[in-house]
């Protein structure tokens, strides 16, 4: 009995922690307070019907971009003759190159100047598709992200405890960009620029573990 309750403590521990890792990187990544004044910007002149409308089907699509790669990405890494190793080494350093963005506020600028750029555009009137579902919450390093930590976690349980992060963030992502509007007038331009370069000080830090993990894994340290 006793080393059974040892052995449900200690499976208990090692999914809280890949909970706690998948959460913490793709919160970061997906940036719910990065996104939610660009969303607010892009759908001013909408009313609150359609804001609620498009940021639902931003998250939807946003998820079923990430579930497809987080489930299927390994099995595209090996059509293509891809180690998951190698994958780590470059999505550690894509993820790191975000962190640098983050912590120079280079990021926040791109994202307001595509914002503006489909803004100046009358044409354009659902942002649900572009440029919010991709590339601003499912670009790049969100995908990276998922496919690293699927990779990572141990067994179907692993898998699953990643895919609820995710399914975490993206709620609260969700939330953000519903809270938009009010959100940055709370907030204010200042806290929000201090909350972007702290999660990327964290981004960087996860990101330089995983080109340490990939590097172990390729030289067999």
């Amino acid at each position: 009995k006793c080393c059974a309750a040892t052995s449900r403590r200690g499976t208990s521990a090692a999914v809280l922690q890949t909970f706690i890792s998948a959460f913490i990187t793709l919160f970061v990544v997906l940036d719910p307070p990065g996104c939610a004044p660009i969303y607010a910007g892009l759908t001013a002149g909408a009313n609150a019907a359609q804001r609620r409308s498009m940021a639902v089907r931003a998250c939807v699509i946003a998820g079923a971009i990430l579930i497809v790669f987080a489930l299927f990405g390994e099995n595209l890494l090996g059509a293509l003759h891809i180690e998951l190793d190698s994958f780590r080494i470059a999505g550690g350093l894509m993820l790191f190159l975000i962190a640098l963005d983050m912590v120079f506020e280079k990021r926040t600028q791109r994202r307001e100047q595509r914002a503006a750029k489909v803004m100046a555009t009358q044409e354009v009137e659902d942002v649900s598709v572009f440029p919010m579902a991709m590339p601003m919450l499912a670009g790049p390093g969100a995908i990276a992200s998922v496919m690293l930590l699927e990779g990572s976690a141990q067994g179907l349980q692993g898998s699953l405890v990643v895919l609820a992060a995710l399914l975490v963030v993206l709620f609260l992502t969700l939330l953000a960009l519903l809270a938009a509007g009010p959100l940055m007038k709370l907030v204010g331009a200042r806290v929000e620029a201090v909350v972007t370069r702290l999660l990327g000080v964290l981004l960087a830090a996860l990101a330089a573990q995983y080109v340490i993990d990939g590097l172990r894994g390729s030289f067999g340290l």
